[in-house]
């Protein structure tokens, strides 16, 4: 599949139609294959040339002084002024700071990402950026290759506000490298009219269920379809082995050859769940929240065996020139007050602890909403993939992708 965004698509895009995760499904489809190769070895740091701590430690220390940071993320994922089109957060940390950000959408797909970057670090360069936003496996991997930097936790008073449930994941125990932007949840969906009014709130119902027949789809993104398999099985997404990996693929295999199952899809799954020509699916929490709006009878849920929860993160490169410019940025972010402003904005999962008391004051109706904002019971039961070597994510994804294309 080629990397290449269709036009419409990026048309919706620039006007704020289509999620941030609607955009990562939309670019990425199967080119995490692809990508592999480009993935250095289990273990290794970067190849020769590359960073060594003394001279990341010396840029840094060189440019804090520049009142300055620059910062890619993704597109339609911060608080937007329709008017001025300017960024209200934005603006009040430089008029608090007096550090300006230069702020660019220019982080399109994880893998098209890497691949812009990966030679400028491995060369040793700065790659003209002092943060971006990674999602879970990207960061796991950025890590791995020793890419990126631990933080100065002194510059981040506010890292204590991280959701417990975020705090030590595997890929980043106490959270020393990243910290969560925004989070999101992958349940079930379901369009009642094509269930016969049914609720379908497991796995099982989902793979075997007699009426779904031939009206199910499930996700291209591994890490969610497997995930929610392995919780189905008891087995824990953080810590499966790859005979555990083997028998989710197995359980999907089965489903799909009993014709159970009619197709795998991107974020492309939203439209043909509201029509009703897809019954239930996997799906994420985001699009649910936004197809509700114009459809209020779908139904969404968090499996009570447990769900998939990710995060796209916050990430210091390697040579970045303005690191503790950066870390004040990140630290200002995680303050409740300012993150439910950037959660009211696009709607996803604060990672942020004490946004819901700001929002139950300021917007009750997104306060509400536990597919923005969870409680902590809920919380309880989410679950994120772990991270893979190199040779794993290879051979898992290979594994995969023939169920998907096979």
């Amino acid at each position: 599949m080629s990397d290449q965004v269709p036009s419409a698509f990026q048309a919706a895009l620039a006007r704020g139609l289509v999620s941030r995760r609607a955009a990562m499904a939309g670019v990425a489809g199967l080119a995490g294959v692809a990508g592999l190769a480009a993935c250095g070895s289990a273990g290794k740091t970067p190849a020769s040339g590359a960073t060594t701590q003394a001279r990341v430690k010396a840029a840094t220390d060189a440019s804090d002084t520049d009142k300055l940071v620059n910062w890619s993320n993704w597109p339609s994922y911060l608080d937007i002024d329709e008017k001025t089109k300017s960024h209200p957060t934005l603006d009040e940390f430089t008029k608090k700071t007096g550090i300006k950000v230069n702020y660019t959408e220019d982080y399109n797909d994880n893998d098209e990402f890497y691949a812009k970057v990966r030679p400028l670090l491995d060369a040793g360069s700065d790659t003209g950026r002092d943060m971006w936003v990674s999602t879970d496996w990207m960061v796991a991997r950025l890590i791995r290759l020793d890419y990126i930097q631990k933080f100065d936790l002194a510059n981040m008073p506010n890292h204590g506000n991280v959701e417990d449930s975020l705090l030590n994941v595997g890929f980043d125990k106490g959270r020393l490298y990243s910290l969560p932007w925004q989070s999101g949840m992958t349940g079930i969906a379901w369009n009642p009219k094509s269930t016969g009014g049914s609720k379908i709130e497991s796995i099982d119902q989902l793979l075997t269920d007699p009426k779904l027949k031939g009206k199910v789809t499930l996700l291209t993104e591994m890490p969610d379809t497997i995930g929610l398999v392995l919780l189905e099985m008891g087995k824990d997404p953080a810590a499966f082995t790859t005979a555990d990996f083997d028998a989710a693929c197995a359980e999907i295999q089965k489903a799909k050859d009993a014709g159970q199952i009619k197709g795998f899809t991107g974020n492309d799954y939203t439209k043909p769940l509201a029509s009703g020509d897809t019954a239930a699916c996997i799906a994420w929490s985001g699009d649910i929240v936004q197809l509700k709006a114009d459809n209020p009878s779908l139904g969404f849920a968090l499996p009570q065996k447990g769900f998939m929860i990710w995060s796209d993160n916050l990430v210091i490169p390697n040579l970045a020139k303005h690191k503790k410019n950066a870390e004040t940025l990140i630290n200002y972010y995680y303050d409740p007050k300012v993150m439910a402003q950037v959660v009211d904005y696009v709607n996803y999962v604060s990672p942020v602890k004490g946004t819901k008391a700001v929002l139950l004051k300021t917007d009750p109706g997104v306060a509400s909403n536990e597919l923005i904002l969870p409680t902590a019971d809920t919380l309880a039961r989410s679950h994120i993939f772990r991270g893979l070597t190199a040779d794993e994510e290879t051979l898992y994804n290979r594994k995969f992708q023939s169920i998907v294309t096979g």
